[in-house]
This record gives structure tokens, sequence and C-alpha cells, in this order.
């Protein structure tokens, strides 16, 4: 029943973990890899690989807009994304404390089945464990991933070229305020969701529009302004951009207002920042907008050969200033 709880005994290898998985976990994500149950997936892949990992601990684990298991999957998929490969099959390690339901568990598990066919992806191997009460919240997750670079790309944080222009996805900080809203009981006259999405099909578009993306990464922790810095470092060059250019929600900005935030340090879970050829820029910013991931995308700036590590950014007051990296923890928990 789905107010029944997890119990120590449902991470023991017991029965209650095989009834766990085979009527819980098995049914909504199977495929012929998964469902053979064995130790490893073993499949066939040819060409350049990607791969990554990364762990979920956000808290709460559900929130507008999203929940735990959503965000593993679009976080993933999206990291794959960013080096400009076609995610193709993910792991799945679910940490539980004694206590959740299942009904807590059925609506995660739901909520990665939908973002998984959404991406296309495939979970095809997988590991559940259960941890005593006060041993954790509720739930943690890790996922890892797997994909193929198609031939001739080259994405990375150390490309930008001078006179390159910087494309922003959509508006920013809308995760990070969903998630403390949420957690803190904040209520706004307009509702703000996470922007949590798979960003891979937009990936894709942009990539038929030019070969010529010399960098790309998704703002999580840290935000915009932390991105920009580490492609400024990585590459050795100068970031210049423009306040007015780049998308804010006005409910996320006034909740930053208020709270005394900068929407350009705020997580971001469905956005993405590419550094392109100029004379490209156009037409994949025509494509990017064509995507419903993409429809606010904007041009918000070039990369220059002063200043070089640094981000400077021109104000709505024609003023400029320097967007530094940030320095400790805005929002703990946030991903």
């Amino acid at each position: 029943m789905d107010d029944e709880t997890i119990l120590l005994a449902h991470g023991s290898g017991s029965r209650l973990s095989h009834e766990l998985i085979e009527k819980y976990l098995l049914p909504p994500l199977t495929n012929p890899l998964l469902a053979k149950l064995d130790d490893s997936a073993v499949f066939d892949l040819s060409g350049r690989l990607a791969f990554t990992t990364d762990s979920y601990v956000v808290s709460p684990i559900f929130f507008p807009g999203g929940d735990i298991g959503k965000l593993a999957v679009c976080g993933t998929v999206n990291d794959l994304s960013m080096s400009g490969a076609k995610p193709l099959y993910l792991s799945l390690s679910l940490i539980i404390e004694e206590g959740l339901t299942l009904g807590e568990l059925k609506k995660v598990v739901s909520s990665i089945k939908a973002a998984a066919q959404e991406a296309g992806v495939k979970i095809v191997t997988g590991d559940t464990k259960v941890v005593n009460r006060g041993s954790a919240d509720k739930l943690f997750i890790n996922t890892s991933g797997i994909g193929i670079i198609p031939k001739g790309i080259d994405i990375s944080g150390a490309n930008a070229k001078v006179g390159d222009k910087i494309i922003l996805s959509g508006t920013i900080g809308d995760h990070g305020i969903a998630v403390m809203s949420q957690r803190e009981g904040l209520k706004f006259s307009v509702p703000v969701k996470s922007d949590c999405a798979p960003l891979n099909k937009l990936v894709s578009q942009m990539l038929e529009a030019s070969s010529k993306i010399n960098c790309l990464r998704d703002p999580t922790r840290g935000g915009l302004a932390t991105t920009l810095n580490e492609f400024a470092k990585q590459s050795g060059v100068g970031i210049s951009i423009e306040e007015e250019k780049i998308p804010v929600r006005d409910a996320v900005r006034a909740a930053c207002e208020l709270l005394g935030f900068d929407p350009l340090y705020v997580a971001n879970e469905g956005k993405l920042v590419a550094v392109v050829a100029p004379n490209d820029a156009g037409k994949i910013l025509a494509k990017m907008k064509r995507n419903r991931y993409g429809a606010d995308a904007a041009i918000i700036g070039e990369v220059t050969d002063e200043h070089k590590g640094k981000v400077i950014m021109k104000t709505r007051l024609g003023a400029s200033r320097i967007v530094d990296m940030l320095s400790g923890e805005l929002l703990p928990r946030i991903c």
C-alpha cells in the first residue's frame, strides 16, 4: 500500500528487497537490458564516449516543477549533453531512509520514468540501499550516464575564442527560488517553478545549425556567474555581458530582492550557456528559439581579449562591474 513505509529489511537483500525491486522499481523502468537484473548492463558502443556521474540530495525531495527523480535524470542527461554527446544509458542508485512511504517512492520513480522517456534514454542498471531512520533525509539518488559524441564535435570550457558570442537559453534563477520557496514555506503572488528539464534535444538541434559551438555548460550550482567565470579561467579570455540582455522572470527577480540574492548566482536545472562562433550565432539562436526549452534564448555578451580570466558586466545604469565566482554556499542542497 502507498502509505506503507520502507523498512531496513527492504535493503537487506531479502525477499522484501526483491519485492521492492520487482513491484516498485522494475515495472516502470523496464527495458531488455535492465530486465536481466544482472550486476552489469552489457551493450555495444563505438566511437568517442562521454561518461558522467552525479549525486542528488535536494531538500525537499518534491518542489514546484519537479522532484529529486526528475532532477537526477535531467541533471545527468544535461551533463552528457554539454560535451555534445547523445545520452544513451543511465544507472540509478537509490539510498532510501527508513520511513519513506511507498507512495513517495512510486511518485519519484514515475518522474524518473517520464524524464527518461522525454530524453530518450534508458535506465539499464541500478542499486538500492536502505539506511536507518535519521541517517539520511528521505531519499538520495546517484546517477551515472554514458553517451556517444558525434564526429567533428569538440566542446570544452577551454575552447572559448576572442569574438565568440555568448548565448543563454532562457531565464535564470527559477530552480533555486522554486526549491527555496518550498523549503522555507514562502508564498509569492506569481508561483515560481523549477526549470528542471532534459536539454539533449535542444543541444542536438543547435549542433544541426552549426558545429561551431566551442563551449557548453548548464549553470547549476553557482549559477550563470560561476559558469562564465569557469569559461574565462579555463580559456584564458575575458568575458563581457550586458545585464539588460539577461532574461529573469519578474517573480524570480522580486524573490531575489526579498531574500537578498543575486539571480546571477542562483542555480538552474534546465538552462545552458553556449559560447559560439560569431558568424554562426544568429542561426544557432534561431534554432534554439524553435525549441520550447530555448524559446527565451538570448545573446548576452561576447568573449574579449581584455581583463583575461574575468567576467565584466555592463549594468542597466551604464556602469561596469566585475562578476566574480560565487564564494561559499548560497543555497545548500539545491540539487
